[in-house]
């Protein structure tokens, strides 16, 4: 090849000139979508490299939680409890009315003074934890809001309705990310499983004290 024109070949554009770059340098549309195109399994891949079985595995190994409570279609029934920083700051009517929102039946709802043998048997599994102590002195401190819902999947439903337990960790939108900053004041408490769901209503609520009642709306919410 004659020198003159590989010069010519890799030579600049000249000043003022209004050629634009060559459509091959610019990235072509579908790299925009790549976050949500589908594997040949159709599963939305997320950006996970599949040059490697192992890798994609150990991603979503890393992307599940330690403990998932799954969304059930069954009806349940949660314990919710409104703690003494949610009463004193006037949360109640604020926190009812999300649940009532959100479509829940509520079986009952009491104010009460929780006594300490009460609040040691609520929180028995957190017995060995240095702050078993404080935490006893803190459901104890004041009033509290007893409240059993009930409804499909109402468990699931309604931890994340709470959010985290750290507030600063829990999503905009849920009671403890809009509503709270430490997790030792996080406003309020829900059951972790059906059978604690149980268990807790049991131990919080006397025989008689549920009501056995049906909301005109459920037609509304359930098929």
């Amino acid at each position: 090849m004659e020198p003159t024109a590989a010069l010519a070949r890799t030579a600049p554009p000249l000043s003022g000139s209004t050629r634009r770059p060559s459509c091959a340098l610019r990235p072509t549309a579908s790299l925009s979508f790549a976050a949500f195109s589908t594997t040949p399994r159709g599963r939305l891949g997320l950006g996970l490299s599949t040059a490697s079985p192992g890798s994609g595995r150990a991603a979503r190994a890393r992307a599940v939680p330690r403990r998932k409570i799954v969304a059930s279609s069954e009806v349940e029934q949660s314990y919710i409890m409104i703690k003494p920083d949610g009463v004193q700051r006037g949360l109640v009517g604020e926190i009812i009315s999300r649940f009532e929102k959100k479509g829940f039946l509520l079986k009952g709802l009491k104010l009460f003074q929780c006594p300490k043998d009460l609040a040691q048997e609520h929180y028995k599994d957190l017995k060995d934890r240095p702050f078993f102590p404080k935490l006893i002195d803190y459901i104890t401190s004041g009033p509290v809001v007893c409240m059993a819902w009930e409804g499909d999947g109402v468990v699931a439903s309604a931890r994340k309705l709470i959010g985290a337990t750290n507030p600063l960790q829990a999503e905009p939108g849920t009671i403890r990310g809009d509503l709270a900053v430490q997790t030792g004041r996080n406003v309020v408490h829900g059951s972790d499983s059906p059978d604690n769901g149980k268990r807790e209503i049991a131990l919080w609520f006397k025989e008689g004290e549920l009501c056995q009642w049906e909301s005109v709306q459920t037609p509304w919410l359930i098929e």
